[in-house]
């Protein structure tokens, strides 16, 4: 099986970054720069409660996993 070529590793940088800049703006940047027409990203603008969800489900599952981990080791080291 052959390797992908160059160009598909591109255009998956490409489409990541359109990705993170397109979701930073909906998250953090749409409250200091908003943009009118745009439906989809000013829904996510208005929102007030799940808005920041993304953004703290990452410490929270960081601090689920490590306390687990932790307490296997004390579990399997005792």
């Amino acid at each position: 099986m052959p390797l992908p070529s160059s160009k598909a590793g591109y255009l998956f940088i490409a489409a990541a970054l359109l990705l993170f800049v397109f979701g930073s703006y909906a998250v953090l940047f749409s409250a200091f720069l908003p943009l009118s027409g745009v439906t989809p990203l000013d829904v996510i603008a208005r929102d007030a409660h799940y808005k920041y969800f993304a953004l703290l489900v990452i410490p929270t599952t960081s601090y689920f996993v490590i306390a687990n981990w932790v307490g296997w080791q004390y579990f399997m080291n005792s």
